[in-house]
C-alpha cells in the first residue's frame, strides 16, 4: 500500500472510504462498470492500466473490508492542464443512494486541484442519462459554476455500430 493510498480521501458514512485505486482494483472496477448497465464498458486490460497510470486523477470508494463498491476515472487534459475530464463514474448497486458518486467526484476535484490549477472538469453524457445529467448539475451548483452542453461526438463518429452523441458538460469556473 502506497502512502497516498493510506490517507484515504474521504471518511462517508456506513465505513465507506475514498482513495486512490490501485492494479489490484482493475477487475472490480471492470466488474462495477459492466454491472452498471449505463457505462460503456471497456476492455478489463483498459481499467488495470487506468488504475496505474491514472490514478492520481481517479478515486475507488472502498467499503468497510477495503472492497471497491464505487469509482470515478479522470486525467488532467495534456493541453488544457486546468482542466479535469471524467471518464466515468459507477457505484456498485448494493452502495447507490448513499451519495457515493457526488463525494467520488468532490474528494477527486479536491485531490486534483491540490496538483492542478483546476479550474473546469468537463465529462460526457449520452442524452437520456438522467442520473448522471443530475450528478453532474448538482456538481456544478455545489461549486458554484455553470455547466456548458455541445455535442463532443455524433452518432455516426463511433466505427463500431449504432451509439448515441456524447454531449460535453464542460463545468466552470470552478469556486475553491
Amino acid at each position: 500500500m502506497t502512502a497516498a493510498q493510506a490517507e484515504p480521501l474521504t471518511e462517508t458514512a456506513k465505513g465507506i472510504r475514498i482513495d486512490r485505486p490501485d492494479v489490484s482494483d482493475g477487475a472490480a472496477l471492470w466488474r462495477i462498470a459492466g454491472d452498471s448497465g449505463a457505462l460503456d464498458l471497456n476492455s478489463s486490460y483498459s481499467y488495470l492500466l487506468w488504475c496505474r497510470d491514472f490514478a492520481d486523477t481517479s478515486a475507488v470508494a472502498r467499503d468497510e473490508t477495503g472492497e471497491p463498491v464505487g469509482f470515478v476515472t479522470g486525467y488532467v487534459r495534456p493541453e488544457r492542464p486546468d482542466t479535469l475530464l471524467v471518464w466515468q463514474v459507477a457505484v456498485d448497486e448494493a452502495h447507490r443512494g448513499l451519495g457515493l458518486a457526488a463525494a467520488l467526484l468532490d474528494g477527486l476535484t479536491s485531490r486534483v486541484a491540490r496538483r492542478h490549477p483546476l479550474t473546469t472538469v468537463e465529462t460526457t453524457i449520452t442524452p437520456g442519462n438522467t442520473a448522471s445529467e443530475r450528478l453532474f448539475a448538482a456538481y456544478a451548483e455545489r461549486h458554484g459554476a455553470t455547466v456548458e452542453r455541445t455535442v463532443l461526438f455524433e452518432a455516426n463518429d463511433f466505427p463500431d455500430g449504432p451509439h448515441q452523441p456524447e454531449v460535453l458538460h464542460r463545468i466552470g469556473p470552478l469556486s475553491p
